[in-house]
């Protein structure tokens, strides 16, 4: 008989179809099976069907596989889970992209040094030190983030939670970007407010976890050793940052010290000499990675090549003018360089790095 059969508009392959058009073998098939992360329809004679569902599972599964996650993680994260077929391409043409680029950016470094080696020329420690980094560069990073991402993306489901069981979680954080993570507990709904930013609702899907819906984030409130919530973790952009609880004099000392700053306009005194170096380092198509937080690094490496050709196309920077101190308690500068301006913001964590970094036309 036929391995593709129609029903209700549907195709349904069997196994050995299924398996030879995604380049699969049954026994990866069965295998998944055994794990429950696909469930075959079976005919009255007990062959297994595969659908639309069950392909679309195919690619979630091979998607995460290609993250270099393991069968047993890869069940962890979609075992009882609705197949979210958007949020795994979202995924997949982020980590391709990157690929890409990065693929381009070690053939532009090899071709240079190449042209420069057959023309005679010795290439710089600079140069050297740009080939050595390329070749010692990994995906591990940069799927460890993605998978991360994508599970973060992921659909929540809502609990009802008693209120009384949040307050233990209400209070002040400090998160390592210098800001104020300020949770509230409103007429039995649970609310975050970040230093220069809305408050946003949460919502829970256990007792200590709650999710946001304006953004693809997660909390996790973690007790210490006396039982009480002394941290915060921050699920979002494939990272987990942790913040510490503070007491509420602490807030609200670090809250007008930060209006003081805002209203008199009084820079960090670092910010114009460290986002000096950071505009001419980027733009000569390095990273200064010394300077900047984990996830900000991250960041940086995925949106370096267009930052450096923006940057390129501006020419040499002539200037860095003071604006003003940002709510948040960035420091905005405008940047003026012979082709033109941007405006830029840098900010500082406890950590001495810079935690945040953006640029826009003036």
């Amino acid at each position: 008989m036929p391995t593709t059969m129609q029903g209700k508009g549907e195709t349904w392959l069997e196994a050995n179809e299924c398996a030879a058009r995604i380049g699969l073998s049954k026994r990866a098939l069965r295998l998944y099976e055994e794990h429950g992360l696909i469930r075959p329809r079976r005919t009255q004679k007990g062959w297994r069907l595969y659908g639309a569902d069950e392909i679309a599972r195919l690619h979630e599964i091979l998607a995460l596989k290609r993250l270099g996650l393991s069968l047993q993680r890869i069940t962890a994260l979609l075992q009882g889970k609705a197949v979210d077929l958007a949020g795994i391409l979202g995924i997949q043409h982020d980590l391709l992209a990157d690929q890409r680029k990065r693929a381009e950016q070690g053939l532009a470094l090899v071709r240079a040094a190449q042209a420069k080696l057959a023309a005679g020329t010795s290439l710089t420690a600079d140069e050297l030190i740009r080939l050595a980094k390329e070749a010692n560069m990994t995906e591990t990073t940069t799927d460890t983030v993605a998978w991360k991402r994508y599970e973060q993306a992921r659909p929540r489901a809502e609990i009802k939670l008693d209120p009384r069981r949040f307050e233990r979680c209400t209070g002040f954080y400090k998160h390592p970007a210098g800001l104020i993570m300020a949770v509230t507990l409103e007429d039995d709904r649970f609310f975050l407010q970040l230093t220069g930013q809305p408050k946003v609702e949460l919502f829970a899907e256990s007792d200590s976890n709650f999710f946001l819906k304006v953004v693809p984030a997660q909390l996790t409130f973690a007790p210490g050793e006396d039982g009480g919530i002394d941290t915060l973790v921050l699920h979002q952009g494939g990272h987990d940052t942790v913040a510490t609880r503070i007491d509420e004099a602490e807030a609200k000392r670090w809250g007008n010290e930060l209006g003081e700053r805002v209203r008199n306009r009084i820079p960090d005194p670092r910010s114009e000499a460290t986002l000096r170096e950071v505009l001419e380092q980027q733009q000569r198509g390095s990273i200064p990675l010394a300077l900047l937080s984990e996830e900000l690094a991250e960041l940086v490496r995925e949106q370096q090549p267009i930052v450096s050709a923006e940057l390129e196309s501006k020419g040499e920077l002539q200037s860095l003018g003071f604006r003003r101190v940002g709510e948040d308690g960035v420091d905005i500068y405008e940047a003026q360089f012979a082709g033109g301006a941007l405006q830029c913001g840098i900010g500082f964590g406890q950590d001495g790095r810079v935690h945040t970094l953006w640029m826009r036309p003036a």
